[in-house]
C-alpha cells in the first residue's frame, strides 16, 4: 500500500510505503529507511526477512532517492535542508505509529547505509526505550569532531550494529564511534565488524536482526528468512 509521509521540506509528499498488519491492527511497527540511490521498495525487500504476522512495516522515500546530498561526514550545513527533513520524515512516523495505540517500546528503527545513519542519529537525538534499531552499514551523523551532546535516554533499547572492517563509506572509527555513544546513552549494543565484507548486508546481520523483532513481537518462532 502506498501513502504520503507528514513532513515538511524537500521529502515532503514523498511516498510511504507499507507492507505487513494494517497499523491500526499491529502490535509492532517496523520503521525502515532506504540508502542513497536506492527507494523504499528495496528497503521492503529487507523487510520480508524480517517480517512477524504482528508487525506492520513503514518504509519513506527520499526524493530523488536521497536523504541528504553530500556524506555523512560532511559539515551538518553541507547537508541541509535535506537532513532535517529526513530526520522529521521519521519523527513523523514515529508520531503516527503511537497516535495508532503502538508505544515507541514496540518500534524498530532501521535502516541501510544513509539509512542506517539517520536511524542511529535519530535515535540519539530522540532518545527513549525503542522496541529496537537496527544499522547495516552506518554510523552517527557529522564530521570527525563533532559534539555528541545528546540528551534523554536509550533506556536499554536493543541496538544491532553490523559493517565490513573496509567499507569504502562508512569509515570503521565512525562505527565504534557510534556503539560508544549509543551504549553511553543507554542502549543495549551488539556491534559486530565483518571483515571485507564491502558496502552491504549479510545473513548474520539479518539473523541478529531477526532477534530483536523476535523481543519485540513477543514471537519466538521469528526468524530470519
Amino acid at each position: 500500500m502506498v501513502e504520503r509521509n507528514r513532513a515538511n521540506g524537500p521529502h515532503k509528499g514523498q511516498e510511504l510505503l507499507t507492507a505487513g498488519k494494517a497499523l491500526d491492527e499491529a502490535q509492532a511497527v517496523m520503521i525502515l529507511i532506504h540508502g542513497r540511490g536506492a527507494s523504499a521498495y528495496d528497503i521492503l525487500e529487507l523487510g520480508t526477512y524480517l517480517a512477524s504476522p504482528e508487525m506492520a512495516q513503514l518504509a519513506p522515500q527520499a526524493a530523488n532517492s536521497t536523504w541528504y546530498p553530500y556524506s555523512f561526514l560532511s559539515p551538518l550545513e553541507q547537508n541541509e535542508p535535506g537532513l532535517s527533513s529526513a530526520l522529521q520524515v521519521i519523527s513523523e512516523l514515529v508520531a503516527q505509529v503511537e497516535d495508532a495505540g503502538i508505544p515507541a517500546a514496540n518500534i524498530i528503527i532501521g535502516g541501510f547505509s544513509q539509512g542506517a545513519c539517520l536511524a542511529s542519529e535519530f535515535a540519539a537525538r530522540h532518545a527513549r526505550r525503542y522496541g529496537g534499531l537496527l544499522i547495516f552499514s552506518g554510523g552517527l551523523i557529522g564530521p570527525p569532531g563533532t559534539p555528541r551532546n545528546y540528551e534523554g535516554s536509550l533506556d536499554g533499547t536493543p541496538i544491532f550494529i553490523g559493517c565490513s572492517d573496509v567499507d569504502f563509506h562508512i569509515p570503521l572509527q565512525r562505527v565504534e564511534e557510534t556503539a560508544t555513544v549509543l551504549a553511553e546513552l543507554g542502549g543495549a549494543v551488539t556491534k559486530k565488524i565483518y571483515p571485507n565484507m564491502g558496502h552491504t548486508i549479510i545473513q548474520d546481520e539479518i539473523d541478529e536482526a531477526g532477534k530483536i523483532v523476535a523481543i519485540v513481537t513477543g514471537n519466538p518462532s521469528v526468524r530470519s528468512r
